[in-house]
């Protein structure tokens, strides 16, 4: 199991919160880039985009096009926290860019209108600045509010809701400063627990949540309320996979690149994450029987002694070529 360094030190949150107040003004982009990740900063982004290094490269490939797509971009973060992990200083966020969505963006048509892009980051901090970051944009479900997901949508498929994600109920997500430690630790193991569980026939998973839980996943899934609901998708989608495992299993071939928690929150993240043998159909595709590698990142709200909200990330596209499709052709 990976097990967190639990100096008390607290990780220094302001060149985050100051690069994430720079995107609420389109003009700030370039500058606070710049001034967060180091020069030779490696920065791993969902596909299409991978692997880039350095501020220039993350500025030119990602945020410069997505700035002329979106008129007035801006993004506005639901969840901010900050802890460490094997030794290492990690800042994580999640949230949307907003913006009105009038040209074309990586094969993406755009439909002339108001639209949000989910984001979720975790980035390695040395000196006050990122030196290693994992970024996550939800394009099926921008795809799919664009009326563009070119994977047919039936049973088994998208059967949660696809829309805009809610920040946390309890609106207190954003840790500008770090809180009493107990709670996270408290917080950090439940989540750590709650995922020994998971692929279990028992579904040992279950008493770690609230019976009325709200699971936010990625816009390919879907969102549902209520451990049941979940349970219809999460126990078919494991069959899927022969052999699937995740980040905490100590499985050999995936692992978290961070995990932990913080006041009443946990996040996670795995490049890749979870890995299992394609024995089933998956989003519309014929099995393979080959091993399929998921980048997933996760952000949990726990309430008490149970886990009541989850955000969730899947590099979907990049799973889907592993199967031959490419949802974004160009």
């Amino acid at each position: 199991m990976d097990i967190p360094d639990r100096k008390q030190v607290s990780v220094n949150r302001q060149p985050y919160l100051t690069y994430s107040a720079a995107h609420r003004h389109p003009d700030g982009f370039t500058s606070a880039a710049n001034t967060f990740f180091a020069a030779d900063a490696k920065i791993n982004i969902v596909h299409p985009f991978n692997d880039l290094n350095g501020p220039a490269a993350y500025h030119e490939t990602v945020i410069s096009p997505l700035k002329a797509a979106f008129d007035g971009l801006y993004r506005r973060d639901d969840i901010v926290m900050a802890g460490h992990f094997q030794n290492g200083d990690w800042i994580s966020a999640t949230g949307y860019y907003v913006g009105h969505f009038h040209q074309n963006w990586i094969g993406i048509k755009a439909p002339d209108r108001l639209s949000y892009l989910r984001y979720g980051e975790f980035h390695r901090m040395e000196n006050d600045r990122a030196v290693e970051s994992y970024i996550f944009l939800d394009l099926p479900e921008l795809m799919i509010a664009c009326n563009q997901w070119p994977i047919a949508i039936g049973p088994g498929l998208n059967r949660g809701h696809t829309g805009m994600i809610q920040g946390p109920a309890t609106q207190d997500g954003i840790m500008t400063s770090a809180p009493e430690p107990t709670e996270g630790k408290k917080s950090y193991q439940i989540v750590t627990d709650m995922l020994a569980g998971l692929a279990t026939k028992d579904e040992a998973w279950r008493p770690y949540w609230h019976d009325n839980m709200m699971w936010y996943g990625p816009g390919a899934f879907g969102s549902f309320v209520g451990i049941d609901r979940f349970a219809s998708f999460q126990v078919p989608f494991e069959s899927q996979f022969d052999g699937w495992s995740g980040g905490s299993a100590g499985n050999g071939l995936t692992k978290h690149f961070t995990r932990f928690g913080e006041g009443n929150y946990t996040c996670s993240g795995g490049w890749p994450s979870l890995t299992g043998i394609s024995i089933k159909p998956f989003l519309g595709q014929e099995p393979t029987n080959e091993r399929v590698y998921f980048r997933v990142c996760d952000w949990w709200r726990r309430e008490g002694e149970l886990l009541a909200e989850n955000w969730v990330f899947v590099d979907v596209p990049h799973a889907l070529l592993q199967f031959g499709h490419n949802v974004l052709p160009q």
